[in-house]
């Protein structure tokens, strides 16, 4: 699959089959986030890849938007040395580069939680200096979805060129 293309299809995925992820997959998916760029390089991040069934059931009640981790096959928790003034937006990338590079597997994603969820780093036992900044859910979707079809403003709307208000075309 492309970039453009998996960027274009790839949507939320909230429902998973009982299908586990192979161990590949699950490699490439850590290793895209691995790979990503970081602002001067400095990598201040750390995944936690989740498999096991019963941390999933906790993970899913520690974050309070995520209920269908408990459901899905893997999960990985994202954080971030705390002290990191681009801790947050090197972590966001990483998780853009897991989520397309599961999709192009057929893998479906989702995120939930969006930092100060202590109840993660309690049961991971990531040390309180270490911030969660989000967990992802993945695993292959149990409905169809309609790659592609997605509801957005019009282009024009939110793209601009050159100044704000003047319509990209």
């Amino acid at each position: 699959m492309e970039v453009f293309e998996a960027v274009r299809t790839v949507l939320a995925v909230r429902e998973y089959t009982d299908k586990p992820v192979p161990a590949g997959v699950v490699r490439r998916i850590a290793e895209a986030a691995h790979l990503t760029a970081s602002s001067r390089n400095g990598q201040p991040w750390h995944f936690i890849v989740v498999q096991d069934k019963e941390t999933l059931q906790k993970l899913a009640k520690a974050v309070a938007t995520g209920p269908f981790i408990a459901w899905a096959p893997l999960a990985v928790a994202v954080a971030v040395d705390s002290e990191s003034p681009y801790g947050i937006s090197d972590a966001s990338r990483a998780i853009q580069s897991m989520v397309l590079t599961a999709w192009e597997d057929g893998v479906g994603s989702n995120w939930a939680g969006y930092a100060n969820m202590p109840g993660v780093n309690e049961v991971l036992g990531i040390p309180k200096e270490i911030q969660v900044v989000a967990v992802l859910s993945f695993g292959y979707p149990k409905r169809q979805l309609g790659k592609g079809k997605k509801t957005r403003k019009p282009f024009g709307e939110v793209v601009h060129k050159e100044r704000f208000g003047q319509p990209f075309e």
